[in-house]
């Protein structure tokens, strides 16, 4: 069925419809959690909102948000080290001639193009986005230079929509461009008449409101492979329903993902934000009731006679003048003495719980303890044990952040022809991706204990039956251990090199 611009304008409007009763909360949110972020109430670029610092007392929580984004950017996807590993699956194949090669090869590839592309400058604010609002998305695209390209969204400016699986599958945003940007970026025969007339008047810099729209083609045609058949088809389309351009795309390009949600219906997710956001603004609260009891003991409100004749003077070395034949006097209304150390101890209670709901104290504990009498391996059990905290958000960020990314940057590479060519005996064979991550290693290295302990089992029952240990196989235990601790596979000879090594 074709549909023509007022199907899309509709479609688009009952996406915003369902976002309207998240919007009250992300604002709360943005103000008091991340003041920098968040697109409301038609605002238009290069547009500076100010920050109420008459409401941002106390910048701790903001803080314990942007540990909690260092920590997740350097747990998951750390820029200075691997954080995933590919193979072929099952992993025997990773043994046919030249597969080894040919997949430490895409990974490098991989590797060097999310180095030099925004990829890593993105995924930052993506953290921050879904730590405080539960919800962070960005498109991922084709770039001729750098092989990708990132375009970054903040929650208010996009909606999404998902199938009945609760996979995120539909995508709209609303942005401004420029009418220098409009004839850039659609050229000048497809734009609507007062957009052409403000070219033509030389208003190249008046901001035009513009509709993007990407969902499930209903006329995908797998036999055709133009972009109009394509599986997901994207519209670009102006107010009053004037289309700029329609075209498709392969794969889902929106990389979006949820902290939690509550059900498969929710489009949306919450965040550790949503948990702690009433002891944020009770933060606030407390801050500003310690500020108002400073200040009214150190600049008390005052009682003064009918004897004082003008003004009242209460600076240092001040004069105030009274009639003499009357009793007069200058003295606070009332004496106010705060217990300053209780609301000292209050506030520091409520910072406590705000940086344990952003996980704050998991990351800082990392480096704030003192390792001195450990031994290394107490040390890297501490690591794990802290780490596995963050092992449910760890899954649900695998399915819809670094699953998506990887097999999306993969796709748009091998069609540009950036990914090396693949030997004659893996082509066709499915490709597993495998996260190497520290929080990642730090669940797998959970199992690497008991691992540990029953190879010590084994070798203390040895000493009464020595042939207990060759029913041990200590290859396949040195395999499972390497991979529990990160280590790369190609550390390994193969069986056949290490026949050949063996003295005759």
């Amino acid at each position: 069925m074709k549909q023509n611009h007022t199907d899309y304008m509709r479609l688009y409007d009952e996406m915003k419809n369902e976002r309207a009763t998240w919007l009250p909360v992300w604002k709360d949110l943005s103000a008091y959690l991340a003041p920098t972020r968040g697109f409301f109430d038609g605002q238009t670029p290069n547009h500076g909102r100010r920050v109420d610092h008459k409401t941002l007392l106390d910048s701790d929580p903001c803080l314990a948000v942007e540990v909690l984004c260092a920590g997740m950017m350097s747990g998951l996807t750390s820029p200075s080290r691997g954080w995933f590993d590919l193979s072929l699956s099952p992993e025997e194949l990773m043994e046919l001639p030249g597969a080894r090669e040919w997949v430490f090869d895409v990974k490098k590839r991989l590797e060097d193009v999310f180095a030099k592309s925004n990829v890593y400058g993105v995924l930052h604010g993506f953290y921050q986005e879904i730590a405080v609002f539960g919800t962070a998305a960005f498109l991922l695209e084709e770039d001729r230079e750098k092989g990708i390209r990132c375009r970054p969204f903040t929650i208010g400016e996009y909606c999404l929509g998902t199938d009945a699986a609760g996979c995120v599958n539909r995508f709209g945003r609303e942005f401004f461009m420029t009418a220098e940007q409009l004839k850039e970026t659609f050229g000048e025969s497809v734009l609507p008449p007062a957009v052409r007339r403000a070219c033509e008047a030389g208003q190249m810099g008046t901001w035009h409101k513009v509709f993007h729209l990407i969902m499930p083609n209903p006329a995908h045609d797998p036999a055709k492979r133009d972009n109009r058949h394509m599986p997901f088809t994207s519209v670009h389309f102006m107010e009053g329903g004037h289309i700029l351009r329609q075209s498709g795309y392969r794969e889902f390009p929106v990389i979006a993902a949820r902290w939690e949600v509550k059900n498969a219906s929710d489009s949306y997710g919450r965040g550790p934000g949503w948990k702690c956001l009433g002891d944020v603004k009770m933060l606030q609260k407390m801050q500003k009731t310690k500020l108002v009891a400073l200040d009214k003991s150190t600049n008390p409100p005052m009682m003064v006679s009918s004897g004082v004749q003008g003004e009242v003077n209460l600076l240092p070395g001040g004069i105030t003048r009274y009639n003499g034949t009357t009793d007069a006097a200058v003295k606070p209304a009332y004496l106010v003495q705060p217990d300053l150390n209780a609301l000292d101890a209050s506030i520091a209670q409520v910072r406590s719980t705000i940086r344990a709901q952003f996980f704050a104290d998991v990351f800082l504990s990392l480096s704030g303890q003192n390792y001195a009498n450990m031994t290394a391996a107490e040390v890297a059990e501490r690591r794990q044990e802290k780490m596995l905290v963050l092992g449910p958000v760890l899954e649900r960020l695998k399915n819809e952040l670094l699953d998506p990314l990887i097999d999306r940057a993969f796709n748009l590479l091998a069609r540009q022809g950036l990914l090396p060519t693949a030997p004659q005996s893996v082509q066709g064979l499915e490709m597993k991706v495998e996260y190497v991550s520290m929080i990642a290693q730090a669940q797998k290295a959970a199992g690497l204990s008991a691992l540990t302990q029953g190879l010590a089992y084994a070798a203390n029952m040895a000493s009464a039956r020595p042939e207990v240990l060759e029913r041990v196989d200590y290859d396949c235990a040195l395999e499972e251990g390497l991979k529990a601790l990160g280590v790369a596979p190609a550390l390994l000879k193969s069986a056949e090199e290490t026949s050949e090594q063996e003295p005759v």
